[in-house]
């Protein structure tokens, strides 16, 4: 198993007890285009046990932000400092969290959507597997048709995906396995390599930016199965849905209000619509259904290795829902592998329940992120039955959050400094304050601005 080492920190529970945890392991799990409200312990319709799990022993954020697009946000996170600062799709002036991990010792490991143009090789990660670009087809990332199938859907014909394996680009991957799928061989990779690496006096950071929900619509035929028909109801009522769970669950609080619609109303369809809508929904449910079951399996394998208690778990989604409507094949429906399809405004409206407007854009419909954290050996789940010991600890803190502070948090637990230079060039000083005060739970002293720019 890997054996924890270097920066101890004195962890409260509560004014009489503390303990001393050694440095962590670190999953941070981001999903892409994905809704505030969809997974279940946001409100949605969506079945995600894993993901509930973890918000059911852990915190859950209800005012957590992002930068509202893939790569700027993937660029604070990684490097705790506002993307047009830094270089928002090089992050020339910045430090990478493998980078600042890998001088405490951490084995730093990636699989997934990368969405910057230098290759995580060579930004401190030891070993990678992913999608290198924006978006691509789920089964079929290439152009060529693999036996038995048609010609995987595109964006764009004469566009090819940068696909990397370690630090060797392909552009245009096409796996020979008619079972590939992105969503489970990015966990097949992670696992791989937590078996490769289980004998290291190392702790591992793991950094997960699964493609999915983000278009085209792609699921497996039993995922899509467990979802159609139930959202023949429409957008309208299941926004009216989530907003009263949401406030019940406490997500939101007695003064929000439901904001107007931002597509036709439900009725307006005809029935044939109405179907192909249900559809569409069904198979982005179950692209974000089925993250959550590789999830199982990946912690599956943490708790195998031993390492569950003291592996700290972030989950969130880098932008809110999508409104783009790049429909290439517009006479195959979603779903399969030929087809290149999107969801309808209506239901990006209905995901980014209860707020304004979409990814692309700096309201609150594209900035705020679920943002969930699991860490067995300093947040107590359940917390306390002390009013707000119970609310910070074992369901929800209303304080605000954003992706630049996960770089200041990680330095915090593992006691690393931000390099003053990457590659000969000097650093800019990140803007993220450290998160562990509303881990024990505290009242953290914020940031005294907050500032989103996109385009």
């Amino acid at each position: 198993m890997f054996w924890m080492f270097g920066a101890c920190l004195s962890i409260c529970f509560g004014q009489d007890s503390a303990v001393e945890v050694s440095a962590p392991n670190i999953i941070l799990i981001m999903v892409d285009d994905m809704g505030y409200s969809d997974i279940g312990c946001y409100g949605g319709e969506v079945e995600t046990p894993n993901i509930d799990g973890l918000a059911q022993n852990g915190l859950r954020f209800t005012q957590f932000y992002n930068t509202a697009k893939c790569h700027t946000t993937r660029a604070e996170l990684l490097t705790g400092n506002y993307a047009y600062h830094i270089g928002d799709r090089d992050m020339k002036y910045g430090a990478t969290l493998g980078e600042v991990l890998k001088t405490v010792g951490y084995r730093t490991l990636i699989a997934g959507k990368w969405h910057q143009e230098t290759l995580p090789t060579k930004r401190g990660f030891d070993r990678y597997y992913g999608l290198a670009d924006g978006c691509c087809n789920f089964f079929n990332p290439g152009t060529k048709a693999r036996e038995g199938e048609g010609v995987p859907g595109r964006k764009a014909k004469n566009r090819l995906r940068r696909w990397a394996i370690e630090d060797r680009v392909i552009m245009g991957y096409t796996n020979p396995d008619p079972r590939f799928y992105t969503t489970d061989a990015f966990t097949d990779y992670a696992i791989d390599r937590l078996d490769e690496y289980k004998d290291e006096t190392k702790p591992f950071l793991l950094y997960l930016p699964y493609t999915a929900p983000h278009y085209p619509l792609h699921a497996w035929p039993e995922d899509i199965a467990k979802y159609r028909g139930k959202f023949k109801v429409g957008w309208d009522v299941i926004r009216k849905q989530r907003f009263e769970r949401m406030r019940e669950m406490r997500i939101i609080g007695p003064n929000h209000q439901l904001t107007d619609r931002a597509s036709k109303a439900w009725d307006e369809l005809s029935e044939q619509q109405q179907d192909r809508e249900d559809l569409k929904m069904a198979v982005y449910c179950a692209m974000i259904d089925r993250v959550d079951q590789n999830l199982g399996r990946l912690f599956n394998k943490v708790k195998e290795l031993g390492d569950w208690e003291n592996t700290l778990i972030m989950f969130l989604s880098d932008n809110g829902a999508c409104p783009e409507q790049p429909n290439t094949t517009p006479g195959i429906p979603p779903g399969a592998v030929e087809s290149y399809r999107t969801v309808s405004v209506g239901w990006a409206n209905a995901s980014n329940t209860p707020y304004r407007k979409f990814k692309s854009t700096d309201y609150e419909g594209g900035t705020r992120t679920p943002f969930i954290v699991h860490w067995p050996r300093v947040i107590k789940g359940r917390g306390s039955e002390q009013g707000t010991a119970q609310i910070q600890h074992g369901r929800l803190t209303h304080q605000v959050g954003h992706i630049v502070d996960i770089s200041a948090t990680l330095r915090e637990i593992t006691g690393a400094d931000y390099p003053k230079k990457i590659q000969g060039r000097k650093t800019k000083a990140p803007v993220g304050l450290s998160l562990m005060p509303v881990f024990e739970g505290k009242q953290r002293a914020g940031h005294k601005e907050l500032y989103w720019r996109f385009n």
